[in-house]
């Protein structure tokens, strides 16, 4: 009995040793908070002489899932997300002991790009609905709307944007975007393609009144090759633009701005997608970016405190900040003080 006591009292000072061992913070999460979260690393590692944490782009699907997995030590830390966590898997955090701190960081916007020696695009939302829509209203003698409020669908016919709006180059759609794991591919869907979907009252009415077929006409890209998948690898597809001057791809404005000797944003419904623009609120496709912290790593884990001081000082998501310098967007200063009090609280998000 006294040696099982010794090898129990053994195994928990292991146990509790190993779990305040790490001193390496991990960060999952959006690609396109992936720079962000990173500069503010190497800020944090040369201010606090901390190792720097280490940040994995995983997609902003599957930051959540790595997050919300359990609080085991060995799990990660804090997730990237370039939209709001979900419903569901708040609902998996919970379940698996994870609480999380929700912090705003700022603000991006979602380009639609091409090659810098390409025309230049000025989409509407409807445009890109019906060039990227697994099924597109039936044209019927000139009216898309059909008949007494109904509406027929058929399989996207399109295959040039001239054939989706006169007013476009007679070139082939051919368009890179991210999956369906991604935040930024989240964000288009309810920016983009259900806006250009609400174009057609018909459409616009099932929102009401049979939302999950809303949902279902909306939400679905085609899959016949004029949408492709291009992963989370933002860099791949600036590669695949330049390679292919009538390619468009989708990503969001702080890696436009990084590339911009090499790709250029079009204008979305005659507004240009620049940093003014979408801090006033002119440039309609932009989103909120979060990071999210573990607090059942919060004084597990070293440094994480300290990271989220950083994230959160002026220095950083400031007006002139390191991370404005970046690409992103900051937000108005009463939001910023807001979040960084409950950041600085480790306020839990309870419910959304």
């Amino acid at each position: 009995m006294k040696k099982l006591s010794m090898a129990i009292a053994a195994g928990l000072l292991v146990a509790t040793s190993a779990a305040q061992a790490r001193d390496n913070i991990s960060i999952v999460g959006s690609s396109t908070v992936y720079p962000f979260t990173t500069t503010v690393a190497e800020n944090y590692a040369k201010k606090t002489g901390n190792p720097a944490p280490k940040v994995e782009s995983t997609g902003t699907g599957g930051g959540m899932k790595l997050f919300c997995e359990g609080a085991a030590v060995e799990t990660a830390d804090m997730t990237g997300a370039s939209r709001r966590i979900k419903e569901s898997e708040l609902a998996d955090c919970k379940k698996n002991g994870v609480s999380p701190v929700e912090i705003k960081i700022g603000y991006d916007g979602i380009a639609v790009a091409n090659a810098k020696a390409a025309d230049a695009y000025n989409f509407t939302r409807r445009d890109l609905f019906l060039a990227l829509a697994k099924e597109v209203p039936e044209v019927s003698g000139g009216n898309m709307d059909g008949v007494m409020g109904s509406v027929k669908l058929i399989p996207n016919p399109y295959k040039t944007w001239k054939e989706v709006n006169p007013e476009l180059p007679d070139a082939p759609i051919e368009v890179l975007g991210p999956p369906p794991t991604s935040g930024t591919r989240d964000a288009f869907v309810e920016l983009v393609m259900h806006e250009g979907c609400k174009s057609f009252p018909a459409i616009k009415k099932l929102e009401k009144e049979d939302g999950d077929q809303f949902k279902k006409i909306c939400n679905s890209m085609r899959e016949d090759g004029k949408y492709i998948e291009a992963g989370e690898n933002d860099n791949l597809i600036v590669q695949k633009l330049q390679a292919n001057p009538k390619a468009v791809g989708i990503f969001g404005f702080s890696f436009l701005d990084q590339n911009a000797d090499k790709v250029k944003g079009s204008a979305i419904e005659g507004v240009e997608i620049n940093f003014d623009n979408i801090a006033a609120g002119k440039y309609s496709v932009s989103r909120p970016l979060y990071v999210y912290v573990k607090k059942e790593h919060v004084g597990t884990v070293k440094g994480i405190e300290d990271f989220v001081t950083e994230l959160t000082s002026d220095a950083a998501w400031g007006d002139t900040g390191y991370l404005a310098e970046k690409g992103m967007i900051p937000m108005p200063e009463a939001e910023r003080q807001s979040f960084g009090e409950a950041a600085k609280g480790l306020k839990v998000l309870e419910s959304l």
